[in-house]
């Protein structure tokens, strides 16, 4: 059982380096900024107006996901609660911790959402099905 809470997920602010030719926003391992360090970045994009992403949680993988461009919602769940964050800004990030569920939707045209994560893609980390999430978090 995975004992995070919809309280766990953040919003962190990143750092931005202006210029008049364009901000950047870096990430690095081990600087503080991530409670993990990144093994995996994925993005997606070209998502069709009204569809939704995600549904799922992950036993052990941290995320942070940021609004590379455009607009989406991610809803949360520990199986008791939920919340809702709308990512729009590039230098914004929210913290997914292993054992919530998430949906992502109301994706604006155009939109990319960037995923950093603390591990490679293993089919046997993910909770696909609703009800099995609920029995992983022994509710």
């Amino acid at each position: 059982m995975k004992s995070s809470t919809v309280y766990d997920c953040t919003i962190n602010k990143l750092p931005i380096v202006h210029n008049v030719a364009g901000n950047i926003t870096a990430i690095n391992n081990s600087d503080g900024k991530l409670p993990f360090d990144i093994k995996r970045v994925y993005y997606l994009y070209d998502i069709p107006g009204g569809e939704g992403r995600g549904a799922h949680a992950h036993k052990t993988l941290n995320q942070l996901i940021i609004a590379g461009s455009g607009s989406f919602d991610i809803t949360v769940d520990d199986g008791h609660t939920q919340r809702t964050f709308q990512l729009s800004r590039p230098y914004f990030g929210l913290y997914l911790p292993s054992g919530i569920w998430r949906e992502l939707n109301n994706f604006s045209s155009g939109a990319i959402c960037l995923v950093l994560a603390s591990d490679v893609f293993k089919t046997s980390d993910y909770l696909r099905d609703y009800s099995n999430f609920q029995k992983y978090k022994k509710l």
